[in-house]
């Protein structure tokens, strides 16, 4: 007997014996319900037998029978109202587990997420891609009946989401393009670095969506639920369908504040804070001004996070800030990292060394942050010694800058498109889906090995835009991503290493050396993160002028 746990409330498996019973009030179970009708096969009890087998056990017994492959709406609302009745933990099973799952994901419909039903009934082992419509209508069966039809649908109204609508209706002006996003505000989000070190107003990094998305572009004001590739469909919440020819998948990533105990309650007072977020930028820079002595913490969780090195330019933005105001000597700095570098690509390092040693700060490695009591000051990480063990490290601070874990979106996640880590699972170098031909994502959401950059998507906007077109018989070829990503490292307030590099860690800089060093410290490089990159993202990239960022190669494919 292999039980699958789906949630707190019901656990399921394949067929059982009247010799289970027994194992199964042992393992705190109160309930079971069986979902296979008598007689269905050769090697299974009848239902009297289990019953009095449960009883003997001290287990209620229920027979809620369903025929193979024909779950109708009205059984799942019969097993929603056995389920709410019975006394749990409850334990269903069929010939296979998957019936019961089915009738549990329809009967939870309204109440969670779908997205949690459909990652509860995957981490047991379970797909219900075959009844997301129906999840997603309430737990009732839809019409097939499709709401809108259009050449190209991007998810995402993001830095990517937009670059790659600007740069598709660039080069082919008659598509048809539906952006989806239920977002009202889009965020210059590299900004927020300089909001928190002072330099930028939070105001500065804002605009309303209407205002940036292309005056050609259809906006779909709603979240999506889930994808059915097969028939190519986007669903929105609400049941809504959404037919295209070719979808384009950039909805970015999610920040997972719950997952460092305690956090969620403190953010944005007792010193805890965090320039990934446009409210709380603000924030860092009235810590950073009001701390005269004490202990500032900067953390950094597992990769892959958006922007590797923004963690960092926070520590190095608030010691310049104290060192300018002869306040260095009194702080104390750390910074608690969950990997093992303190950058991912090597030649980088020397430079942000002197930083670190300029500022004193105290590079801890291998601390994942865990837990944090704002109200006492306190933080604790997850410490993995050399020996592999791990051990948990306790530090009191004035001020802590948390840098959130990060995962792909829940209903990337749990869809067909994504990788079993969850991201978009897509060819590295043409951003097209391995399984899904008429498929491609870019920005933070896919799982090609880069960095995560508003850099990077500019770079892969047009070239998934010239791919696209290409597919369609419209473009010059296949233009190839080399994995370009671009980290301006805020050294300190006036100067900047600018890390620019692509797969592997191959250097890839913008400007002849003579002009902009990207292995050390640079003024010309400040100048250009404080003045002229983000009239570029607002008047370039998100209009589909692709300045530095034009394919430069495009192979002749046979198109099929």
């Amino acid at each position: 007997m292999d039980i699958k746990k789906i949630d707190a409330e019901i656990s399921v498996s394949a067929q059982i014996s009247t010799a289970d019973l027994p194992a199964l009030a042992a393992a705190g179970f109160k309930t079971v319900i069986c979902n296979r009708p008598d007689g269905e096969g050769n090697d299974q009890p009848l239902f009297h037998e289990i019953e009095e087998a449960a009883q003997a056990a001290g287990l209620e017994a229920h027979y809620l029978p369903v025929d193979s492959g024909k779950v109708d709406d009205e059984d799942a609302e019969r097993f929603g109202a056995l389920l709410d009745g019975v006394r749990k933990p409850a334990f269903a099973f069929c010939r296979t587990g998957t019936r019961s799952v089915t009738l549990w994901s329809l009967s939870r419909a309204g109440r969670l997420p779908l997205p949690q039903i459909l990652a509860s009934a995957q981490q047991a082992g379970y797909d219900m891609s075959a009844v997301v419509r129906r999840i997603a209508n309430n737990g009732r069966t839809p019409s097939d009946a499709v709401d809108n039809r259009f050449d190209v649908v991007v998810v995402g109204a993001g830095s990517a989401g937009i670059a790659v609508a600007s740069s598709l209706l660039a080069r082919s002006p008659e598509l048809e393009i539906a952006v989806i996003d239920p977002a009202d505000i889009h965020y210059y989000q590299p900004g927020w670095t300089l909001v928190g070190g002072g330099v930028f107003e939070a105001n500065d990094t804002v605009r309303t969506l209407s205002s940036v998305l292309p005056e050609r572009v259809h906006w779909i004001k709603a979240a999506v639920a889930a994808f059915e590739p097969e028939r190519n469909v986007v669903l929105l919440e609400g049941c809504r369908a959404i037919q295209y020819d070719r979808l384009v998948v950039c909805p970015g990533l999610k920040l997972d504040w719950h997952k460092v105990e305690g956090l969620v309650d403190t953010l944005g007072k007792h010193g805890v804070t965090s320039n990934y977020r446009f409210d709380l930028a603000p924030y860092t820079w009235e810590l950073v001004r009001g701390l005269r002595s004490g202990t500032a913490l900067f953390t950094q969780p597992p990769m892959p996070i958006k922007c590797a090195g923004a963690p960092q330019k926070a520590l190095y933005l608030s010691a310049d800030h104290w060192r300018r105001s002869g306040l260095l000597e009194n702080i104390d700095i750390a910074f608690y990292n969950a990997g093992g570098v303190l950058f991912g690509v090597k030649d980088y390092i020397p430079a942000l060394m002197e930083y670190v040693e300029l500022y004193r700060a105290d590079l801890q490695f291998n601390h994942n942050l865990v837990a944090i009591d704002g109200p006492a000051k306190k933080a604790w990480f997850a410490h993995q010694k050399e020996d592999g063990e791990t051990e948990t490290v306790e530090r009191a601070f004035d001020m802590i800058h948390v840098c959130p874990p990060q995962t792909a979106p829940d209903f990337i996640r749990v869809s067909p498109l994504a990788d079993q880590a969850g991201w978009v699972d897509v060819d590295q170098n043409t951003l097209r889906h391995k399984s899904f031909d008429n498929i491609w994502a870019l920005g933070d959401v896919m799982n090609a090995p880069n960095a995560k950059t508003a850099a990077a998507a500019r770079k892969q906007a047009p070239i998934v835009a010239e791919n696209l077109l290409t597919d369609m018989g419209k473009g010059r070829g296949v233009s190839h991503y080399d994995g370009y990503g671009s980290c301006p490292l805020t050294v300190e307030r006036g100067k900047i290493v600018l890390a620019e590099f692509g797969y592997g860690g191959k250097l890839l800089p913008s400007f002849p050396r003579w002009l902009i060093d990207g292995q050390k410290p640079s003024r010309l490089a400040w100048l250009l993160k404080e003045k002229i990159l983000p009239p570029v993202y607002w008047k370039a990239m998100l209009q589909g002028r692709e300045w530095l960022a034009r394919p430069s190669k495009a192979t002749p494919e046979v198109v099929n």
